[in-house]
């Protein structure tokens, strides 16, 4: 019989909706050396968020060499492109095929794209090679994570993916300066060879001392034990994941919202869910299966991860623009006030176990999503136009609340799954997440540019003539004030702080539907599977 934690709709030891797969032997991953296999896992992860931002400060060089102004936004669109579609895939095939060979063939596939990006001819094959790049970091994200959660039992999760957030945050905050300096004193090709001795490194360690667990005889299905793969799935997925983020990144951008490139895009994604959804229904082994959206544990936090993402597109991309443009701060100060937020994530995500450990895991979830609601509420209060160390504390408690939110939730999915559904689950809600973030970057984006051409066009008749059109011209126009008069510049000024504080309550209404998602659809216990049981009681996962 299986037995029901209070507050699950599912067992705790096996799914009656999922493969049923006896538990594989997890003390040989870990009682070996994880020491190595962990720095393996951390380099891995400053790959893939190191160059989600590294190009950013290395645009001007490299459009000057290359040329393709035009289309050099998609240096970061295909990238992220890459990424986010190939998630749920990567995901799924970990589980059929094993972490090892899946993180061997991201890191391959990163290292290839890199190596092909410093040997860049034009703007288009740097953009083709870029892509590539992101088929390998679909990989590094979210099979670093499900490894993490291989390795650990779940007492001593907390630890390990706080050092993984960490990495993350690090690496995707100093992206931008170390760009900048490689782009300034050696050549914007560097960017990409400095991944090669990491990535090296990564694989040589990965290769030589991560051993996998003996799993159950292949499963899956097929003939003599062969495992399926759900190729027609995979190929509707990158079809309307493709689709809908070209409609969500390049909209308002590159065309208007309501073009026929916009529809169109939109009106094709929305087949190809259709059409995914189909073939994921009759498959033997979906990409992705019904029981994730099924069981309220993973779609509970799918949702709210999706709102987290959407959520931190307020500071990361629209912080900067504040610094610089309303506080009058160079570059590197006003990616401090951002970083901020990295020092507090990682400590707060490490002590979140003693939290959620007397509350639950909804609860710490409810408990740090409710703080982060009420700082973003905060923002938009700062006196104008105010000091550096305001914004900077208010990072500083966002990434605080932040920890609380994000890291006991993905603990809680992983470890209500067992191995064998562990690299779908973890995919999902990082697939989600990187949702969230596309849609919240054009949704933002909109409002941002609806509130600026509210306050430009009430702007006063003596300032009006040759004031710049939106956010981009009025951050340029701030950088070299020196052609604007005093009220102008004042004017401007002022309209961007505006503009950003909207943002910002746009992100606390994010905070907000994350708290619903918890509340309405999150069980009050979370599961645990009775392989994270056994793994508790065993030497090694003591």
């Amino acid at each position: 019989m299986s037995r029901r934690t209070r507050g699950s709709d599912r067992p705790t030891d096996r799914g009656t909706d999922g493969p049923r797969t006896p538990a594989p032997d997890t003390g040989d991953a870990r009682t070996g050396r994880r020491g190595p296999v962990v720095a393996a896992l951390m380099l891995g992860m400053a790959l893939a968020a190191l160059d989600s931002t590294i190009i950013a400060t290395a645009v001007p060089q490299i459009v000057g060499d290359l040329g393709g102004f035009a289309v050099f936004s998609w240096l970061f669109s295909g990238y992220l492109l890459a990424v986010t579609v190939t998630l749920p895939v990567y995901g799924k095939l970990s589980d059929t095929f094993g972490r090892k060979p899946i993180l061997i063939t991201g890191i391959v596939l990163f290292l290839a794209g890199s190596l092909a990006c410093a040997a860049a001819w034009s703007m288009a094959s740097l953009i083709a090679f870029r892509i590539l790049q992101g088929l390998g970091g679909g990989a590094l994200q979210g099979t670093v994570q499900t490894i993490a959660a291989d390795l650990y039992p779940m007492k001593e999760r907390p630890k390990i993916q706080a050092k993984l957030s960490g990495v993350w945050a690090t690496s995707a905050v100093a992206g931008p300066a170390l760009g900048g300096l490689l782009a300034a004193y050696a050549d914007w090709r560097w960017i990409f060879l400095v991944n090669l001795p990491v990535g090296a490194v990564a694989l040589w360690l990965i290769g030589r001392h991560f051993t996998e667990p003996r799993r159950a005889a292949d499963r899956g299905g097929g003939p003599a034990g062969r495992p399926r793969v759900d190729w027609p799935g995979a190929l509707a997925i990158f079809a309307c994941g493709g689709l809908l983020l070209t409609a969500l990144v390049q909209g308002g951008v590159a065309w208007a919202w309501l073009s026929a490139p916009s529809l169109l895009l939109f009106a094709g994604s929305v087949v190809c869910a259709a059409a995914t959804v189909l073939i994921e229904r009759r498959a033997a082994e979906p990409i992705i299966p019904g029981w994730v959206w099924r069981r309220r544990t993973i779609s509970a936090v799918n949702l709210a991860l999706g709102a987290l993402g959407l959520l931190m597109v307020a500071p990361t991309v629209f912080l900067p623009t504040y610094a610089q443009s309303v506080l009058g701060l160079g570059p590197i100060a006003a990616g401090f006030v951002l970083s901020v937020m990295t020092l507090s994530w990682p400590v707060s995500a490490a002590l979140s176990s003693h939290v959620y450990n007397r509350l639950g895991i909804r609860n710490c979830a409810l408990l740090g999503i409710g703080a982060a609601g009420l700082i973003l509420l905060a923002f938009p209060l700062l006196p104008y136009p105010g000091a550096a160390w305001q914004p900077a504390l208010i990072m500083l408690a966002l990434g605080a609340a932040l920890g609380l939110f994000q890291l006991p939730l993905i603990i809680g999915v992983q470890s209500s799954v067992g191995y064998a559904e562990r690299g779908t689950a973890t995919a999902s809600i990082l697939f989600c997440r990187q949702v969230g973030q596309s849609v919240g970057a054009a949704l933002f984006g909109a409002v941002a540019n609806t509130t600026l051409k509210d306050r430009l066009a009430d702007a006063p008749a003596d300032i009006r003539p040759g004031l710049p059109g939106d956010l981009d011209a009025v951050s340029h126009a701030l950088e070299h004030a020196g052609t604007l008069t005093a009220h102008a510049t004042d004017y401007l000024r002022r309209a961007v702080a505006t503009t950003v504080g909207h943002v910002y309550l746009g992100a606390a209404t994010a905070a907000a539907l994350a708290v619903l998602a918890l509340l309405l659809l999150a069980p009050r216990r979370f599961p645990v599977h009775a392989e994270a049981r056994t793994a508790e009681a065993e030497p090694g996962g003591k």
